[in-house]
């Protein structure tokens, strides 16, 4: 640990730095470990309609449908998931994946990307999505992401929307905003009135909004409207992590974000410093229900900060 720690930069803020950083070295350790004992993980389908499902594992939720005209795939949590995930789907249909979307490039999303592909899988994401599964890239710790090889990168990519047709449906990927990065996607079933929402919903958490890899959260609220706009009481809704969830819950969420953004908003204008900030406490009203998640509420207030101060 302290020899991670000596490849950070030294700065004004160490003291505060190395302490986050070793906060989240501890919460990533889980994921860090996934690889290693993948046995432990449960691949559980939850059926929403006559042929979409969602599935839980281990990583981001997934999406599936099913029908004659192929089997399409949303996100692929992580590679050594893959051959329990492939097995879940054929209790579902015989058809091998066809199509895999991705909602944007975090790796617990599209980590089995690659084991898909070989298996002849079409991967559909944003152009920013492209973007960063074709280069290295700096994530926290100061850590290189490298390149994904060519089989796990999109074939298609898209700018602002794409639609599909395929077993009765007219789907629809949509990225209106940057919010949990810069290469969101939400997938839209219209007629089946499902949306899966990948990290741009943390359903029961509070959200993490990747600035390093262009989120913003202000954005966020914008792209969380929207979805609202969509939806009505009867949509089942894919949050990127939790459970299924609703409209009223999404609502509660946006509410919450956009409470807590306009309390630090007004505190970095009275002048408060980050730690004055976090001790006052501006999620104190929310905590009971979003605290229980990987960004904890001083994070999360962090994050909406870094996210104004860099605007300023």
């Amino acid at each position: 640990m302290i020899i991670i720690l000596h490849l950070y930069d030294l700065t004004i803020h160490l003291q505060n730095e190395i302490k986050m950083r070793i906060l989240l070295f501890f919460l990533l350790i889980p994921v860090l470990l996934l690889g290693q004992d993948p046995d432990k993980v449960e691949i559980i389908p939850q059926k929403l309609t006559d042929n979409i499902y969602m599935i839980k594992g281990s990583g981001g939720n997934l999406g599936l449908m099913i029908g004659p005209e192929g089997t399409l795939l949303i996100d692929s949590q992580f590679a050594p998931l893959s051959e329990k995930i492939k097995t879940t789907i054929k209790t579902l249909t015989d058809s091998p994946v066809k199509y895999l979307l991705n909602t944007h490039w975090h790796g617990d999303h599209t980590g089995g990307n690659e084991n898909f592909a070989k298996d002849g899988a079409l991967i559909i994401a944003h152009d920013n999505v492209y973007k960063r599964k074709s280069t290295d890239q700096i994530r926290p710790f100061g850590r290189s992401t490298d390149a994904a090889p060519k089989l796990a990168q999109p074939v298609i990519s898209f700018n602002d929307h794409l639609s599909m047709h395929i077993n009765g449906e007219n789907i629809m990927m949509l990225h209106d905003h940057v919010g949990h990065t810069d290469g969101d996607a939400i997938v839209y079933f219209p007629e089946s009135n499902v949306i899966h929402m990948g990290d741009t919903y943390f359903q029961g958490k509070y959200p993490y909004i990747d600035l390093g890899s262009g989120g913003d959260v202000e954005s966020l609220l914008k792209s969380l409207n929207r979805t609202l706009f969509l939806c009505d009481d009867e949509t089942q809704i894919i949050p990127g992590h939790g459970n299924l969830s609703n409209r009223g819950e999404l609502k509660n969420y946006r509410d919450m974000i956009q409470e807590v953004f306009t309390r630090v908003k007004q505190a970095m204008g009275a002048g408060l410093s980050l730690v004055e900030i976090q001790n006052s406490n501006p999620t104190k009203n929310f905590d009971e229900v979003y605290d229980g998640g990987f960004i904890k509420k001083d994070k999360f207030v962090e994050i909406i900060f870094k996210n104004l101060d860099k605007g300023e």
